[in-house]
């Protein structure tokens, strides 16, 4: 299937397509943030705390007087680098954890009972208890919330391997005397590709919202990291005063998570038409 044909598929639904153009301009911001603002994010302007937007500031100025387009633009690089690292980390263990549950019948059930001891957890209290014990930062928010979401990806991959090793090729590769890993690898991963995509798009939108819930939390990325987390988990007592330092950093949280959630539905209904919902 041509890559055009593909495209042409996904944004036949409008919604689809408006979430992946909101989610481009978030990330084309977020890499061109030095050159769509003049300002520095952690510049101070004591003078100038508070300020409503004006055709300086944009979208105002914070309680230090940091330009908050800048902090905005500048947190972005954070919060989808997290949600990045945090979603291609978890896809690949929990790929590996599920396909060895679901081809080796031996591991199955110790991997698994793992995998549900873990996932009788909510999500954000282990994401909490994790950050505690590692220390708050951004590399052990990442490790926390790899380790969150590695259990629903493996789940879902063992599910799937459970169906494709019973499949006719499969049972014809083994016949042939095709080495496991091979089978593995040319066999079985390929045809995981559809679920896979479709959870890296989902776990994309819950490290966003994860990270920020642990930031508004003080449990997250130490505060002087301007994620869309930290700004709003800092401004919240300022917020009578100037509502927009919470309003804008809340909106591109929720805007980026949300069009990730729909550009995934949009996916999963590609790639597999017996799932698909009407928006």
């Amino acid at each position: 299937m041509k890559i055009p044909h593909v495209l042409q598929k996904l944004f036949r639904r409008r919604i689809v397509l408006v979430a992946a153009i909101c989610l481009l301009l978030v990330v084309i911001v977020a890499i061109f943030a030095s050159v769509l603002t003049p300002f520095d994010p952690n510049d101070t302007a004591v003078s100038q705390r508070l300020s409503k937007p004006t055709m300086e500031h944009i979208l105002g100025t914070d309680e230090l007087g940091r330009d908050l387009f800048a902090r905005i633009a500048f947190g972005g690089r954070y919060s989808l680098t997290i949600a990045a690292l945090t979603a291609g980390g978890a896809i690949v263990f929990g790929t590996l954890f599920g396909l060895l549950a679901g081809f080796f019948r031996k591991l199955d059930a110790p991997v698994m009972r793992v995998v549900d001891a873990m996932m009788s957890f909510p999500d954000i209290l282990l994401a909490i208890a994790l950050v505690a014990i590692l220390g708050p930062s951004m590399l052990n928010v990442v490790l926390a919330l790899v380790l969150v979401y590695t259990p629903r990806v493996a789940r879902v991959v063992r599910a799937s391997t459970l169906v494709v090793r019973e499949l006719l090729f499969v049972e014809a590769a083994r016949a042939l005397g095709v080495s496991t890993g091979r089978i593995l690898w040319r066999h079985i991963l390929p045809n995981l590709m559809s679920p896979i995509l479709v959870q890296t798009s989902f776990i994309f939108a819950y490290a966003i919202l994860a990270e920020a819930a642990l930031s508004f939390l003080g449990v997250g990325v130490p505060p002087e990291i301007p994620t869309w987390g930290t700004m709003v988990a800092g401004s919240q007592q300022y917020a009578q005063q100037a509502l927009w330092i919470v309003l804008f950093p809340g909106l591109a949280i929720i805007l980026t998570a949300l069009s990730l959630q729909l550009l995934g539905d949009g996916v999963r209904d590609l790639l597999d038409p017996r799932l698909k919902k009407s928006l």
